[in-house]
């Protein structure tokens, strides 16, 4: 797992799953709806376990059952743990397609854009991530963005984007460490 990878994966929580906030109408019945979010539950727990053949499975499931942006999102995390980026980037664009508000596929993207040596592109999916009204943490964009300039040794910019990083979430050690890195860089 890579730096990048470790930061988005913080925020992760099988309490993101919200139904009641899907936008968009639907034919399914709340049994469903219920049985997809077991699943997800059941998935996010093997996931938790590091029995990633058994997530994957019950991931799928759950979409067949339901499709959320959430479990297509986290399907693709799964994937990303066995290097699988191409695939795991496929699942964030799916759940893109479902719910386009939901904030965690446009950094995950950025991530595994970052695992495959793409510095470049995964700026602007990260700035995408920021715009999501969607989102639990926006800190980890951010802390992305800034270690993408910092790489690409622009300082400024990096500063300002660990500095945003913080501003999200106070006690967050490693954006403070990375904005340190940077002032001293800058004095």
């Amino acid at each position: 797992m890579t730096w990048i990878m470790a930061a988005a994966s913080n925020c992760r929580t099988p309490n993101l799953w919200n139904m009641s906030d899907n936008p968009y109408e639907d034919d399914a019945s709340p049994a469903a709806k219920y049985q997809a979010k077991q699943l997800f539950h059941e998935a996010y727990q093997a996931q938790m376990a590091e029995h990633y053949e058994e997530a994957i499975e019950l991931y799928k499931r759950s979409i067949e059952t339901y499709p959320t942006a959430e479990a297509h999102t986290f399907l693709g995390w799964v994937y990303s743990f066995q290097d699988r980026y191409d695939e795991a980037i496929e699942e964030c664009l799916e759940a893109i397609r479902v719910d386009e508000t939901l904030g965690n596929p446009y950094n995950d993207i950025g991530s595994y854009l970052l695992a495959k040596g793409d510095t470049y592109s995964s700026v602007r999916w990260f700035k995408r991530a920021l715009y999501a009204p969607r989102y639990e943490s926006y800190a980890f964009p951010h802390f992305n963005l800034a270690r993408v300039y910092e790489t690409r040794r622009k300082y400024i910019e990096a500063a300002k984007h660990y500095g945003k990083a913080l501003e999200q979430q106070p006690g967050f050690t490693e954006a403070a460490t990375g904005l340190h890195r940077m002032q001293a860089l800058l004095n």
